[in-house]
């Protein structure tokens, strides 16, 4: 057995991403790292004693490419003996009526996507590609985007059904698995451009730190990770026990109360909002989190906008949080 396949099953194990029977999904777009991590499951699957198929969605983004793309990844999952689940997406023209980038559009289409095949045909896992570099990229960019503290974790190893058995490998080492065993992949020539922010940081921002400063930025974004990770775990506790022991810091009817939100910190009563916005499905943003602790200082009667999709009013000692219609 290769040295990277006995990783791959230490890291699922020591992890518990995969049990004895679970059926686990593969998302495969055809690229280098969804191959491997194909393959490498492909040869876990004894030993782990779990279920495999592959799903691919295909964004349309690419013309031909991305038809080609779908093509590869059928033929792989045909080779192997897998179901291969696939779903076609006007990705551009839905981006443009919800209004949001082309790469957060896929992040929701693909995820529906996985979350229906899952529900409709009963596999209990979805396996994604991501890697060490990735979660790079993705703590820098929520970093450039002014994310919280525990907003840095970056990607997580297991995220409900969702489990990434690479995030422990590096690309170097992904990269080598795939010449040495010769497996085949499709180059996505769109992640060569800079267009996109995480293309940017990929291709620009990280080699230029790396250069700089030499096999230090990866272990330090990773260490970050995990003491974010850590920080999120305890505060989830405190604020769990926080709103059980002090009456109207948990957002009941559409309501905090003020007195109890006043005796509090401002990191706390930010804290608290956001909770209170995500229960009801909002965007959270610093600005908006900000609007809401200057409220606490005004009087009755006044209202802010906490976002475009919520409106906070104080009202008889309360503040009433009320979709904006």
């Amino acid at each position: 057995m290769h040295v990277l396949e006995k990783k791959f099953i230490e890291q699922v194990k020591a992890r518990r991403l995969v049990g004895y029977g679970d059926r686990v999904l593969v998302a495969v777009s055809g690229g280098p790292d969804s191959m491997a991590l194909l393959a490498l499951f492909t040869s876990a699957k004894p030993l782990l004693r779990c279920e495999l198929a592959v799903a691919h969605c295909n964004f349309q983004l690419r013309g031909a490419e991305s038809d080609a793309d779908e093509l590869f990844v059928r033929d792989q999952a045909l080779s192997l003996g897998l179901d291969c689940f696939v779903e076609r997406f006007e990705t551009a023209n839905l981006a443009g009526e919800l209004k949001k980038s082309i790469e957060e559009t896929a992040r929701i289409l693909r995820y529906s996507f996985f979350e229906r095949v899952m529900e409709q045909e009963g596999y209990t896992r979805i396996a994604t590609g991501h890697h060490v570099n990735d979660n790079a990229e993705t703590i820098l960019f929520n970093l450039f985007r002014g994310v919280s503290l525990p907003g840095l974790r970056g990607i997580r190893a297991r995220h409900g059904k969702i489990i990434r058995p690479l995030l422990l490998l590096h690309k170097p080492e992904i990269t080598a698995y795939l010449a040495e065993k010769r497996i085949d992949s499709r180059v996505d020539v769109s992640n060569l451009s800079d267009d996109y922010d995480r293309n940017f940081i990929r291709n620009r921002v990280i080699p230029l730190i790396e250069e700089r400063f030499p096999h230090k930025l990866l272990p330090s974004l990773r260490r970050l990770s995990e003491q974010a990770g850590e920080l999120e775990e305890f505060l989830e506790l405190y604020f769990e026990t926080l709103s059980e022991r002090e009456h109207g810091l948990l957002l009941t009817d559409g309501k905090l109360d003020v007195q109890a939100l006043k005796r509090l910190t401002v990191f706390e009563q930010k804290e608290l909002f956001k909770r209170a916005l995500r229960d009801m499905d909002a965007p959270v943003d610093a600005q908006a989190l900000q609007k809401l602790v200057d409220l606490l200082n005004t009087q009755p009667g006044k209202r802010v906008l906490a976002g475009r999709q919520v409106q906070v009013l104080w009202k008889e000692g309360s503040l009433c949080f009320m979709r904006k219609t």
